[in-house]
């Protein structure tokens, strides 16, 4: 899709995925991350969680696999230009199921060839609560010749 399909503010929900001892271990290890709340079920037992959870920043990374899963971009995808209000709202544990609910929320046109659309963007758990959220911004192309016209919010 380029910039001016997105119109519907419409959600667009993604594939789940369940989040795996091996992707919080790996996790762990790919960014030095081992702290025991995430790698030490004895540890963990001890905490109000009661067992491991898997690292926010590795569900929001998982989040972002799963919204390039859903081929909303293909070849108009030109960048990911930022997130914000990003929040962690609940633990995921190993073995939770996610998925990602995109809304569009903001269109900017930037000229003729780009735009900017802001998702909010929200992950869900197997029992439809909300885990993570934020806003993200995707530069993404125009359609060829699309006429500059001030987007619509």
């Amino acid at each position: 899709m380029f910039f001016d399909d997105f119109e519907s503010a419409e959600p667009v929900t993604s594939a789940p995925r369940t989040i795996s001892e091996a992707d919080v271990n790996a996790f762990a290890d790919l960014t030095g991350d081992h702290v025991p709340l995430h790698t030490d079920e004895a540890y963990a037992a001890t905490t109000a969680f009661g067992r491991r959870i898997a690292h926010g920043a590795l569900v929001f990374s998982c989040s972002i696999g799963l919204s390039t899963e859903m081929r909303l971009f293909d070849d108009s995808l030109l960048a990911f230009a930022g997130v914000d209000k990003l929040r962690f709202v609940a633990p995921v544990f190993l073995g939770d199921t996610i998925r990602v609910v995109k809304r569009v929320a903001e269109r900017k046109a930037l000229g003729a060839s780009q735009g900017i659309v802001t998702f909010d963007s929200k992950v869900l758990n197997q029992d439809n609560k909300l885990v993570v959220a934020y806003m993200d911004r995707i530069l993404v192309k125009r359609r060829p010749g699309a006429a500059e016209t001030p987007s619509p919010a």
